[in-house]
């Protein structure tokens, strides 16, 4: 994939994207986006990883010394502003998808019939 491609949307790709988005100049260490997402690290990283190698996504390494913290170095993670609008518009499209889904055969789209 690379820039300007799309990634898959998964509902867990789409989980953490809602997080990203909410506040999209925000940066944020990885675990936090875990826990935003409710989301376990094994499923959230591979998602990280894969935004930032089609850009939509930057990521960088805290400069605190990780000993003097008490704790491991944080990657801290933020959209780019292309990102952002991609990210919304994808968002956008998955929730629409899914209304359609939703009138066409409610059982399917998690409805009640």
């Amino acid at each position: 994939m690379g820039n300007g491609s799309t990634p898959r949307m998964t509902l867990s790709t789409q989980f953490v994207l809602q997080v990203l988005v909410a506040e999209p100049a925000r940066e944020m260490y990885g675990l936090e986006i875990c826990e935003a997402a409710g989301l376990a690290s094994g499923t959230v990283h591979p998602i990280l990883a894969r935004l930032e190698v089609v850009g939509w996504l930057e990521s960088h390494w805290e400069e605190r010394d990780p000993r003097a913290m008490g704790r491991p170095r944080r990657r801290y993670y933020r959209l780019t502003p292309d990102g952002a609008q991609r990210a919304l518009a994808a968002l956008a499209r998955t929730r629409s998808s899914a209304g359609l889904l939703h009138r066409i055969n409610p059982e399917v789209a998690g409805g009640t019939s």
